[in-house]
């Protein structure tokens, strides 16, 4: 592709390697995808989202207050929890009681303001949308909802924008893809609409961060080998549509002034989970690193940002 960038789609391919599935590259700050290695995947309709609705629903959580980050949640028996544990560690039974207590309209309505449910590109033609249910899932209700993604379709796409919000400090932008260098000199990034997570976000980065340093993302940091802090979700179940064994992780670096997001969806094949995701992103940030990519200066110099309407 002529509007790629080139360094990082070497990147994305190599870290790949010989799995089944999608890597997409953005920049959080304007909403440009660099790369989408395996196209065809990253555009259709969507798969489960496995753990990774757990950032959904722990945003949820929060702005609504029924947890805190630091505060521990009683599970079962003795056992209690904080929100930064149970992301690092992808605890269910703590992700499933913000599902029971929230109910299915505030979930959905979070789920439809994180961008679910629609697509996530501005004109790229060929990207389907996911889709939320029109009630509680059958298979296990909210707690599955919540805890799985059970009833949800999620699109790679849809993931980077939302890790793209996160990264940036609210802003839901389209996502561009462009297609050409003439098309790269006149983006202008988009906004869809501010979301209401900016004071949320440090409640929610020390578990993204944990997951990569002591949860389930522990082979990002094996494969980066940097002291540069990656955040990520993992997320790993058989996807029941398909069915097809899902390996998925959302994730976002931040080096001096650059960020990058990287979203990995693994599918069936060699074995895969959401631990083996987390890897795949690892060497792509340690391949771009190697290339000194994160040393270049950005380049960000929007004329304006227009802002969609929600």
């Amino acid at each position: 592709m002529d509007g790629e960038d080139l360094t990082v789609r070497r990147a994305a391919v190599d870290a790949l390697g010989p799995y089944n599935g999608t890597v997409v590259v953005a920049d959080p700050q304007t909403g440009r995808v660099l790369t989408i290695v395996n196209q065809k995947l990253a555009f259709r309709s969507g798969f489960q989202p496995c753990s990774t609705v757990k950032i959904y629903a722990a945003l949820a959580g929060l702005n609504e207050r029924v947890i805190e980050r630091d505060t521990n949640v009683r599970l079962y028996g003795r056992t209690r929890m904080n929100l930064t544990t149970a992301l690092a560690r992808s605890n269910n039974s703590y992700f499933a009681n913000i599902g029971v207590r929230l109910g299915f309209e505030k979930i959905n309505y979070y789920a439809k303001l994180f961008g679910l449910g629609e697509k996530a590109g501005l004109n790229i033609e060929q990207e389907e949308a996911g889709g939320l249910p029109d009630g509680p899932p059958a298979n296990g209700g909210m707690g599955m909802m919540t805890s799985f993604g059970e009833g949800i379709t999620l699109t790679p796409l849809q993931l980077t924008a939302t890790f793209s919000a996160i990264a940036n400090g609210g802003t839901l932008y389209w996502l561009q893809y462009p297609q050409s260098q003439a098309e790269i000199d006149k983006l202008v990034p988009r906004v869809k609409r501010r979301l209401p997570i900016e004071d949320l976000i440090p409640d929610l980065k020390p578990g993204l961060l944990g997951a990569v340093e002591y949860g389930t993302a522990r082979r990002a940091s094996y494969a980066y080998e940097s002291s540069e802090p990656i955040f990520g979700k993992t997320g790993t179940c058989t996807d029941r549509a398909s069915p097809t064994h899902l390996g998925w992780f959302g994730s976002f670096m931040d080096s001096g002034n650059k960020k990058l997001v990287v979203v990995v969806l693994l599918t069936g094949g060699r074995p895969v989970n959401g631990p083996v995701a987390s890897g795949v992103a690892g060497q792509v940030y340690r391949n771009l690193s190697q290339q000194q990519f994160f040393a270049k200066g950005t380049t960000i110099s929007p004329v304006a940002l227009v802002s969609g309407s929600w």
